[in-house]
């Protein structure tokens, strides 16, 4: 879907996707490839964030805490595990979050708050508008060479 979804939008410039999930990673390199090799301009970005809070943990409670607080039920807000990342990718990505959390809880959310929510909004719009900026200047400098 997300091939086509770009396939059609070849009336515009380049197509700029925003991946919130990391689940997402490994498919969207797939189609990051295949559209690449047919010359479209696409270019894919990630929000930055700790390897030990991926789901449901300070970060992403935070950022909910800013944005939808009526949605987020802190009396429920419990520590996870804690476990990085990297040592639990591969039997998350095999099993799901359940194999590795019970609760579906990656991170720490009990310190979490909608000011920091903001923070981290204001940074992610910032690494955003930045590595935008530097790949349309990569795509202008590459057409002025034509």
């Amino acid at each position: 879907m997300l091939t086509e979804l770009v396939r059609s939008a070849d009336a515009f410039a380049g197509v700029i996707l925003v991946n919130a999930h990391g689940g997402n990673l490994q498919p969207l390199q797939a189609v990051l490839r295949t559209l690449r090799s047919e010359g479209r301009r696409i270019y894919a970005w990630m929000p930055s964030g700790a390897n030990t809070d991926s789901h449901a943990g300070h970060t992403e409670t935070s950022v909910m805490l800013h944005l939808q607080p009526d949605h987020v039920e802190t009396a429920l807000m419990r520590k996870g595990n804690t476990t990085p990342l990297p040592e639990l990718i591969d039997r998350l990505r095999a099993d799901g979050v359940a194999a590795v959390s019970p609760d579906g809880v990656l991170g720490d959310p009990t310190h979490a708050s909608a000011d920091q929510g903001a923070t981290i909004l204001e940074r992610w719009t910032e690494q955003l508008t930045t590595a935008v900026e530097k790949w349309s200047r990569i795509w202008r400098d590459a057409s002025a060479a034509l």
